[in-house]
């Protein structure tokens, strides 16, 4: 496993705007600017399902 504390020291990719509307520039970044969630479009449909209702108290 790789030691957390060396992508702190690494380039940070360009930002893009000011203020609220700053964001990373995505021509700048590489792969090893993000992260990999291959779970991600599952755990999104799983949120967007309405709750289950509680059953009733007896």
């Amino acid at each position: 496993m790789a030691d957390p504390l060396d992508k702190a020291t690494s380039r940070a990719p360009a930002t893009l705007g000011e203020g609220c509307l700053s964001r990373y520039d995505p021509d700048d970044m590489s792969p090893e600017d993000g992260t990999e969630f291959p779970g991600a479009a599952q755990l999104w449909e799983q949120l967007q399902e309405p709750p289950e209702k509680p059953p009733k108290p007896a």
